[in-house]
């Protein structure tokens, strides 16, 4: 092995790519910090505890090693979300707090999200509002992050995991099939859905049937909301879902709506969102509802945020 090559899923960034990298991060610190988002560095490493919060998704992406100082488990962080509901615990506020950041973080393996183990995560999070209106605000913000790396015509594509919950909350499934069940819906399959429920006595079998495939222009939210009209969470949650598409047509921001999205990580609680253009494969942002992260930490909040891979979409703008 050459003593220069670097791990598999490892990258750097050097010359132009590095100079563009810092000249774009410079722009949307600004950017946030005009907007009220206060910046925050948080360490590369964590008690596991801290790092992990009740998440398997992030427990399994974050490389873990003994401290030969305090003989405590460590982690290096995968995620920065879960650091961000720490933060904001420990300042003890009832107010709105704003959040950004721009941080390298490591994860054992890539996910469909980001292309290295190795990307600069970028984000904003606001703590302490769990009205409709926080969750545009971020959205635009969001948006508003793209324009800076000349991403424009973006597609936001909506969801809520409330919808997914208040099935799973009538069903006898332990830990274990409810992650194959989240599996089988992060990528909408089916035929899975159909082996699942024929090896599993589930009670809303037709409705998961149904929800896997609900997907569209704002149509389908009327069609959910009579599909799930006995449901009075997940009804609620398609409310949820009817009030931020008036509030983002009355901003001219092109949206769509996934109802079997439950996004990457567990924490999320409500709302989640993802923004697509045509010159990319995959999503180019995410970031969504997570109520109630910091408990753990004694401060049980409302939450919202987004993040990006700054690395990959700076080498692409």
């Amino acid at each position: 092995m050459k003593t220069w090559q670097l791990p598999e899923g490892i990258d750097e960034l050097s010359g132009n790519q590095a100079l563009n990298f810092e000249m774009l991060r410079r722009q949307l610190i600004d950017l946030y910090t005009d907007k009220g988002f206060g910046l925050v560095i948080p360490p590369m490493v964590e008690h596991v505890d801290s790092l992990l919060l009740t998440s398997d998704s992030v427990n399994e992406k974050t490389f873990k090693f003994l401290d030969p100082v305090s003989g405590k488990m460590l982690g290096v962080h995968a995620d920065i979300t879960p650091q961000i509901a720490r933060i904001d615990a420990r300042r003890a506020s009832n107010d709105i707090e704003k959040y950004c950041y721009i941080n390298s973080i490591l994860q054992t393996r890539a996910d469909d999200f980001y292309d290295s183990r190795s990307p600069i995560q970028a984000g904003a999070e606001l703590y302490g509002s769990n009205d409709i209106s926080a969750d545009v605000e971020v959205i635009e913000l969001m948006l508003d992050s793209l324009k800076i790396l000349s991403i424009e015509s973006v597609v936001i594509s909506l969801g809520n995991v409330a919808i997914f919950d208040a099935l799973i909350a009538q069903e006898n499934l332990d830990s274990d099939q409810t992650t194959e069940l989240r599996h089988i819906f992060s990528h909408r399959s089916s035929p899975d859905l159909a082996t699942f429920t024929q090896q599993h006595s589930l009670v809303n079998t037709a409705l998961f049937e149904a929800l896997i495939k609900l997907e569209g222009e704002c149509a389908v939210l009327d069609q959910a909301a009579a599909l799930f009209a006995d449901f009075p969470d997940a009804l609620k949650a398609i409310q949820d879902l009817q009030a931020i598409d008036q509030a983002l047509k009355g901003k001219n921001i092109q949206a769509s709506y996934d109802l079997a999205e439950l996004q990457t990580y567990e924490y999320h609680t409500g709302i989640v969102f993802s923004a697509y253009n045509q010159n990319y494969s995959k999503a180019l942002a995410q970031g969504g509802r997570y109520n109630g992260i910091g408990e753990s930490f004694g401060q049980s909040r409302a939450a919202t945020g987004f993040s990006f891979d700054l690395k990959f979409l700076s080498q692409s703008s």
